[in-house]
């Protein structure tokens, strides 16, 4: 009986199936399991390299900072890629291990990152610890005093002349010992590894570019404020080819827990509320420390006037911004897509071509181009139709230019989307109102557009959050302006994430963790309102399914 059920020739193993006569287990294996080549076997080599050249690249800084729970972690992650890729099983997780790894670095912890920055004073003056702030607080004031040492001076980089990090190259005029200084304090050369020309100055240094006149002087500023701690206080430059070590005149107290200018007597006290030494009158020293904030910033958002004001009034324009651009596109190139859909229609290809070369050109520079064809006295715009508006000198004007001009660089996407969709929808649909005595727009009204919304919603609703984030549609060509004479922070084409980004990155000082909270508004508006156009698709769907 066994036999027949199994077939001629073969046996049957307990608890498995049909095997053929002397066919070993590992066979058996091999059948799910395809032997490596010798090309996946290198790829598998590489890229494991790979990794672990990463994990000993990363975790040098971890333990020079001491993150211990960084550096366990990262070990977990690394051991745990290794066992997975170097063993025959879980096959399934070899596939989606890499894809939640990206996800992970460049999705939630990002989204994690900004989160925390929104509660704490991260931004200009603000970036560092408390110990950090006394010391730069210190620096800053030195001052040169009667009889303090001077040095030759020779300013140079370790990278770029133009762009790379400032080092001071000094000599001892007492003991003719040359050191490097930067931020972090000075360090002796050996003096195999220095030139040293007439007059103490450093002509050549292994590991620096010294740089010359013409490139010091393009930088005089940054050698300027360039301070080098030292024992006795710091080294400042005294031009371009000389340095002093001068003494600071406002020095931390820990006893007080203030700091104290040696000339005027006056006192700043720690105030680890704001991370900030304030003086008595209400002076806050420039230079403070980071520190959680909790819900200020977010507070600060919704009632400070000098924020929460152009804050709701931006996002008004937000979402009319958003939804005008989305509508007007898909109007447009909902008519374009329906007109080419008429079987009447010659040429389409041509048309076709022709409507999408928007779609095709860079949004970067056209953005920028369609910038000067508003231009009011030269622009194509006010030239072509005899006008003299000032398109980005009021806001209306500006608004209408910017709808405008996602008009022209959106139809054609959502031509394209439309004619997909057009072409999906069965004409015996059509058709049949046509025999019910349904005009063409009570056909289109009845059956065409519910269709096509059905099968555009998602679309739609992604085309608005894109929108509502659309940083390049107004900065490359309003810059958010024009704006108003008391407050140049916010113009009336702003959008939240342009306000973001000048509240984060503007000449007033960056505000990094009152942009996150911004930020964390700007999600939760999007989140919401996705959501519901989500829910009401679904419902759409099943009344058209």
């Amino acid at each position: 009986m066994s036999a027949k059920l199994s077939g001629p020739g073969s046996t049957r193993t307990p608890g498995r199936g049909p095997v053929g006569p002397g066919l070993p287990r590992t066979a058996r294996t091999a059948r799910h399991h395809a032997p490596i080549t010798a090309t996946g076997l290198a790829v598998k080599v590489v890229l494991l390299g790979l990794v672990a050249g990463i994990a000993i690249w990363a975790a040098f800084p971890l333990v020079e900072a001491g993150k211990w729970v960084g550096l366990a972690l990262l070990a977990a992650t690394t051991a745990g890629l290794f066992y997975l890729y170097l063993t025959p099983r879980h096959i399934p997780a070899k596939y989606l291990v890499p894809g939640t790894l990206f996800l992970i670095a460049f999705q939630v912890f990002p989204v994690l990152y900004t989160a925390s920055t929104a509660f704490t004073n991260f931004g200009d003056g603000h970036r560092g610890s408390k110990d950090e702030a006394i010391v730069a607080i210190q620096s800053s004031s030195v001052q040169q005093v009667p009889g303090s040492t001077e040095y030759a001076l020779s300013v140079a980089t370790a990278g770029d002349p133009a762009t790379g990090a400032l080092v001071f190259l000094v000599t001892d005029p007492a003991t003719g010992v040359v050191s490097a200084g930067d931020a972090d304090g000075l360090r002796r050369l050996d003096p195999a590894d220095v030139t040293v020309g007439s007059g103490g100055k450093v002509t050549a240094a292994d590991g620096y570019t010294v740089l010359n006149f013409g490139q010091a002087s393009a930088r005089s500023q940054e050698i300027t404020d360039l301070v080098v701690p030292t024992a006795g206080g710091a080294l400042r430059s005294s031009g371009l080819s000389r340095a002093y070590e001068g003494r600071a005149i406002r020095a931390y107290d820990a006893g007080c827990d203030c700091v104290t200018d040696s000339e005027s007597g006056k006192r700043w006290t720690a105030d680890e509320a704001t991370g900030s030494f304030v003086a008595a009158d209400g002076e806050r020293l420039a230079q403070g420390w980071q520190v959680n904030v909790g819900l200020e910033n977010f507070s600060r958002v919704l009632t400070d006037p000098n924020i929460s004001g152009p804050f709701f009034g931006t996002l008004l324009w937000n979402f009319a911004f958003a939804i005008g651009s989305t509508g007007f596109t898909f109007g447009l190139g909902m008519a374009i897509a329906l007109a080419l859909h008429s079987p009447r229609m010659r040429g389409t290809n041509l048309y076709r071509v022709l409507l999408i070369l928007p779609y095709a050109m860079p949004s970067f520079a056209m953005l920028l181009v369609w910038r000067d064809m508003f231009n009011t006295d030269f622009g194509l715009v006010n030239n072509l139709f005899g006008l003299g508006v000032d398109w980005f000198g009021e806001a209306w004007s500006a608004r209408a230019a910017v709808l405008l001009v996602q008009l022209w660089l959106g139809y054609p996407y959502m031509f394209l989307v439309a004619t997909g969709a057009l072409q999906a929808i069965p004409k015996e649909l059509t058709e049949a109102t046509s025999v019910d005595g349904a005009s063409p727009w009570q056909s289109f009204r009845a059956v065409t557009l519910p269709l096509l919304l059905v099968a555009l919603s998602p679309l739609l609703i992604a085309s608005f959050a894109y929108n509502f984030n659309n940083i390049n549609a107004v900065w490359l060509t309003t810059e958010g302006g024009p704006f108003p004479a008391d407050n140049p922070r916010n113009g009336a084409t702003d959008l939240l994430i342009t306000y973001t980004y000048r509240l984060a990155f503007g000449a007033q000082g960056a505000e990094f963790g009152m942009a996150a909270a911004v930020s964390i508004f700007i999600f939760a508006i999007v989140a919401t309102v996705s959501a519901i156009s989500f829910r009401n698709t679904r419902k759409q769907e099943e009344v058209y399914s």
